[in-house]
């Protein structure tokens, strides 16, 4: 079982962190495949907390390779603070690997994102702000600084002068903003190369050759697939593809390398961010979930919007990504409920769907179908085997699972690295 693909399976901050950890000791090599550091991982080790943005959550596993790969959009300013927070930590990131084909992230990518954000007004798409759209968009359009050309001074300045040639006139004409200095940006770039440059290599070429070894590796996305720009919420989503197909053509490793899918989805649903939640709380049941859950951003802080568990989206998860393993979070946030919803359709306008709506209009006006399960009082985080929940919980576990289009093969039931009951083995 040498590839494994990890994936959000709502709209992110599910704990794909954990999950990742949870495999460590049993991986060679960790891949974050795409988007930047407009998300986070937060891994809890002991009494220790690590919130990581850039970085894969394997760089705090003793013996695994981390790497960024070519699908990944880089601000090489906050990967250099991330490593530098992690190294004062007494976190060893010397094994850490970047794709030389990964595109950089400018200030004139996080000043467009923030001015284009305000322009929109009311249709905001809630961005964070740091440029990953405006990195991508540059990408696809042909004008994107790559890793490598920091290495080559003349190349660099080509790129970047073609690149603020219109987005100066834009900046200028219509934001009302000041122009940007193609040397500005040029000096700042060059000023990452040193430190960069043994980091860089063809890492498309090395994950394969270590498949081929038998190797373990874990592909790690970033977001979730209801946030992919192809299958997700659109146009409230990311700007890059956050479903498994996404590990294939963001690391250069062909998508019959990848044998096992695994969807991590909370026992509830969270989402930051503008866009349609049709199980959205916006009740004492909301404010439940979010304090007992700690629902606020690892990257932004911002308070998530807090729902109950949607099987639909569940469903629609194992569909577009494979997945043959999910990974249920956040059980024990739960606990205390005296009964717990869960949608197992939808009603638009009188008509119910059993599946997500392919009408976005259709999404935006789903009322959920609720069925309602028993709650439970005790304490479940001292549980390590599923026996070990209270009846209700397994009840709860047992259905979900049931609806959701793949097994439950582990369940979080706490924060701790330790605090997870595994049902089915996720290397084998």
């Amino acid at each position: 079982m040498p590839a494994i693909v990890i994936i959000g399976a709502q709209w992110g901050d599910e704990g794909k962190g954990k999950a990742t950890d949870l495999l460590g000791s049993r991986i060679d090599y960790v891949v974050k495949f795409n988007g930047g550091n407009n998300a986070g991982h937060t891994v809890v080790i002991g009494d220790e907390k690590y919130a990581l943005h850039l970085l894969p959550s394997g760089i705090l596993t003793e013996g695994v390779t981390p790497i960024i790969a070519n699908g990944v959009v880089i601000d090489v300013e906050v990967l250099f603070e991330e490593l530098d927070a992690l190294i004062a930590r007494g976190v060893d990131v010397s094994k850490l690997l970047i794709s030389a084909n990964a595109h950089i992230i400018t200030n004139y990518h996080r000043t467009l994102d923030k001015v284009t954000e305000r322009f929109l007004g009311k249709r905001q798409i809630g961005t964070t702000g740091r440029g990953i759209g405006p990195s991508y968009a540059d990408k696809i359009n042909r004008v994107g600084i790559r890793v490598q050309d920091l290495f080559d001074e003349k190349i660099l300045r080509q790129k970047v002068e073609g690149a603020l040639d219109q987005k100066n006139h834009l900046l200028v004409k219509v934001y009302n903003r000041r122009a940007i200095e193609v040397d500005e940006i040029v000096t700042e770039l060059l000023s990452y190369a040193d430190r960069l440059r043994p980091m860089v290599a063809d890492t498309g070429l090395l994950l394969n050759q270590a498949l081929d070894k038998g190797d373990v590796v874990l592909f790690e996305g970033g977001q979730a697939t209801m946030l992919d720009v192809d299958h997700g919420t659109y146009p409230f989503v990311t700007s890059s593809n956050s479903t498994s197909g996404g590990a294939a053509t963001g690391s250069g490793v062909a998508p019959n390398r990848l044998e096992r899918i695994i969807g991590i989805v909370k026992a509830y649903t969270t989402r930051v961010g503008s866009g349609p939640f049709p199980t959205e709380l916006f009740d004492e049941s909301g404010e439940f979930l979010r304090a007992n859950g700690f629902e606020f951003g690892t990257t932004t802080g911002r308070p998530r919007r807090c729902g109950w568990y949607d099987a639909p989206i569940a469903r629609y998860t194992a569909r577009v990504n494979g997945v043959t393993d999910f990974v249920l979070t956040k059980l024990d946030v739960l606990t205390g409920l005296t009964t717990i919803p869960v949608c197992v359709a939808y009603d638009v306008d009188g008509v119910r769907f059993d599946e997500m709506p392919v009408s976005q209009s259709d999404f935006h006006h789903a009322v959920p179908i609720y069925e309602e399960f028993p709650g439970w009082e005790e304490d479940i985080t001292g549980a390590r085997t599923f026996d070990d929940l209270p009846k209700n919980a397994q009840d709860y576990v047992l259905a979900i699972e049931k609806m959701s289009g793949a097994r439950m093969s582990a369940i979080g039931i706490g924060p701790g690295r330790d605090e997870i009951i595994v049902r089915h083995d996720l290397v084998d």
